[in-house]
């Protein structure tokens, strides 16, 4: 199995949070492991939050940004080009995506098209994994994710 990981997942590899278990599954099942390379910003910006917020100590979350750092050289990353950002605009339009998940998208389109073979995309976020199931790609977990709902 070839999988595709935007943030909303990734960071599951890391910080224990619901989902956690399904992407460590995953991650044990793949062949091959792919992102956008703008997942390594992503990635850090969120342990950054962690710190911000008194999620995890610096310490912590520094350490944490070094196992995935060190990881990232282990896997198949797509990059940024203007084929695939001219493809997220037109996802971003027709899905109703923000942009960044419209790169994803588009990426992951773009692996699959080029390899000829069935991409899984594992994301946490609702708008995505619809849009996902809609242009075929496989979307993982395999039941749309809970609407997150904002703390008052």
């Amino acid at each position: 199995m070839l999988l595709y990981l935007d943030a909303s997942a990734l960071m599951k590899r890391y910080l224990a949070e619901p989902g956690s278990d399904q992407i460590i599954e995953i991650f044990d099942r793949a062949d091959s492991i792919g992102m956008a390379i703008i997942s390594r910003a992503e990635v850090a910006a969120t342990f950054a939050k962690t710190v911000r917020t008194g999620t995890l100590e610096q310490k912590e979350a520094l350490a944490l940004l070094q196992v995935f750092r060190t990881e990232w050289q282990d896997w198949i990353r797509i990059q940024i080009t203007e084929q695939l950002v001219t493809r997220a605009d037109a996802l971003a339009w027709e899905h109703n995506l923000r942009g960044y998940d419209a790169v994803h998208l588009a990426a992951a389109l773009i692996w699959q098209e080029t390899l000829g073979t069935p991409i899984t995309i594992a994301t946490f976020d609702q708008q995505l994994w619809r849009a996902a199931k809609r242009v075929g790609l496989i979307p993982f977990p395999t039941e749309p994710p809970a609407i997150k709902t904002k703390k008052p």
